[in-house]
Formats: C-alpha cells, structure tokens, sequence
C-alpha cells in the first residue's frame, strides 16, 4: 500500500461470517436448494388436497424449482418492502445520532424496541415445543414472530451500542476512586471495556442469523403448504367450467367415479374399446396422467393416475363443445 493511502476498513463481523458462509456454501446452490424445497412442499400438498401422494408423479428438479416461484413470489416481495423500509429507518436514526446528543425518542424506544423483540422471541420459541399454542392457529404467525423477535432484540442492542460508543468522554469518576479532581479540571473518563473477542461476536451473529433463518424458512414453508391446497381448491372451484378431457382405452379401466361415464364403443374394429367421459387432466408429469373428476368433492372425489401409454388416449374439448350426458358416441 502507498504511502498516504487510507487503510482499508476492517472487515465487521457479519462480513466475516458472511465470506465464512460462502466458502463453505456455495451462493447458487444454497438458493437452488431452497427453491427445490419449497417447490416440493407446494406440490406435496396441492396433490394431498385430491388424496394423491405425490412421490409416485416422480417429479424432476426442474418442476419444483418452478413451482416454488408461485409459494416464495408474496413472500419475497413482503420481506424485500419490509428490508427496504427497515434500512431508510435505520439510516435515517444514524444521521440523527450523528448529528448530537442521543435523541429523545430512543430513551423509550430502544426499551420499546427489546421487550416487544423479547415478547415475540419467547413466544415464537414457545410455539415450537407446544403445537397448541394460540400462535399455531394463524399462518405464519408462529415463525414470524420469532424471526421478527430476534430482528427486534439484535437491533435494539445494536442501537445500544452505538450509542454508548457515540457518547461523549467524562462522565463519572472510575468505580473505587475516592479523591476528587483537582479543581478546574473535568473528571477522567470512565475506563473503556475490553474489546470482545472476534469469535464472540461471530457466534453472537451466526445465532442470531440461524433463528432468523429458520423462522423465515419456516413461515415461507407453511406458506408455501397453504398456497398448494389454495390452488386445489381453486381448480376444485373452476371445474364446472374447465375443458374437459375423454379418455379412450382399448381396454375396460372400471371406473366408478362420480360424474364419469362410460361408453362401450360399437365400432368392433376401433382401436379404444372404451370411452370415459366427464375427467379433467390436471397434470401429466413422469409419463403418469393425473385426472379427477369434473364433479370432483372433497367429500366423494377421487383421483386416478394413469400411466402413459398407447394403450389409451387423451382428447381434449373446450367447455362449450362438452358432449352432453345423454348422448352415447361412437368410438
């Protein structure tokens, strides 16, 4: 370095824990991992709405990671608002710390700030070992208030410590001084503590990052389970005004699902002895069809997988060109 130049800022802890991390986790794969995971948790439960394991559909990687964008697009929106707003109101309360003495409204708000921090930790953190926890009964609301909770305790010692360190020198004689200073001289400034040992303050931050990691990863989780039977339920709701799906066999499959019907096709030289009327494909996935039917009930409904073969064939009709119940076709 030349002579004269500024020296480079040492490196704060979360920066160290931060390059600790990537070195052991690589950036791209962490987040690929994560998306995979609540991709599955999406696809999981939206098929366990229709009572269908999905294990057996074989997705790929591919298919989770794009489902996952439909759990994690509110909740990436609503945590980078939140992260927006949150750093304008912290730079904002630096300026004013900077600026001169310690602010009147952070004598209330820092102990404001670490008992609401406290209250939502304790009951996030409760809220793991008692299910019945009234926080258990609203989504989302369990894991939210513990990473919220800790977010509130780290910062309001954040701010503490910032302004014990902006505090102007003086201030009381040193405990166990009994002679007073000479007269016209101020009193000597209270010893300085001794700096914190670099790995305190990395684990004090890695704790802090772990359990804001898993309330989040937690909340988005069990929002990500909520949005797969939400969109069930959807589709449940649209299918008295879907497209509707014949299924064509060349053998009888014995289906006696509600609202299907089916027909013994009288042409004896056509390749699909069978037709069924009244399903709903809502998915072809790993050479597997996924269809219900279209008077499908939570009550009454069934699934059926069928594997994908040219032993049957799928046609396809739009709402409007439905063939009515009374009619036999011709196969």
């Amino acid at each position: 370095m030349s002579e004269g130049a500024p020296a480079a800022p040492a490196a704060t802890p979360v920066r160290r824990l931060g390059a600790l991390f990537g070195a052991v986790v690589a950036p791209t794969s962490f987040v690929s991992a994560l998306l995979y995971y609540f991709g599955y948790w999406h696809v999981y439960w939206f098929f366990a709405y229709f009572g269908v394991n999905s294990t057996v559909l074989d997705f790929g990687t591919v298919d989770y990671l794009m489902r996952s964008l439909d759990a994690l697009f509110i909740p990436m929106v609503v945590v980078a608002a939140g992260g927006l707003a949150a750093f304008w109101g912290h730079d904002l309360l630096r300026t004013r710390i900077a600026a001169g003495p310690e602010p009147r409204l952070l004598r209330y708000a820092l102990p404001t700030v670490a008992a609401t921090g406290l209250l939502l930790t304790l009951g996030g953190l409760y809220s793991v070992v008692d299910r019945r926890f009234f926080l258990n009964h609203h989504l989302v609301a369990a894991p939210l208030s513990l990473a919220s909770g800790v977010i509130l305790l780290a910062y309001a010692l954040h701010l503490h410590r910032t302004v014990t360190r902006a505090a102007p020198p003086g201030g009381p004689a040193p405990p166990g001084s009994t002679e007073p200073p000479p007269d016209g001289e101020d009193p000597p400034p209270p010893p300085s503590p001794a700096p914190r040992p670099e790995w305190a303050a990395l684990a004090e931050w890695a704790v802090v990052f772990v359990l804001i990691g898993l309330g989040l990863v937690w909340a988005a989780n069990d929002y990500a389970a909520a949005v797969g039977r939400g969109r069930a339920q959807q589709l449940v709701d649209e299918l008295p005004y879907s497209d509707t799906t014949v299924l064509y066999s060349e053998h009888g499959l014995s289906l006696t699902a509600p609202g299907v019907r089916e027909t013994h096709c009288r042409d004896a030289d056509s390749a699909y002895h069978y037709r069924y009327d009244g399903l709903v494909l809502i998915l072809q996935s790993a050479n597997q069809y996924v269809l219900i039917p279209q008077d499908w009930a939570l009550s009454t409904g069934v699934a059926l997988v069928l594997p994908r073969s040219d032993a049957v064939r799928l046609e396809f009709a739009p709402y409007g060109s439905r063939v009515s119940a009374g009619r036999s076709p011709a196969c």
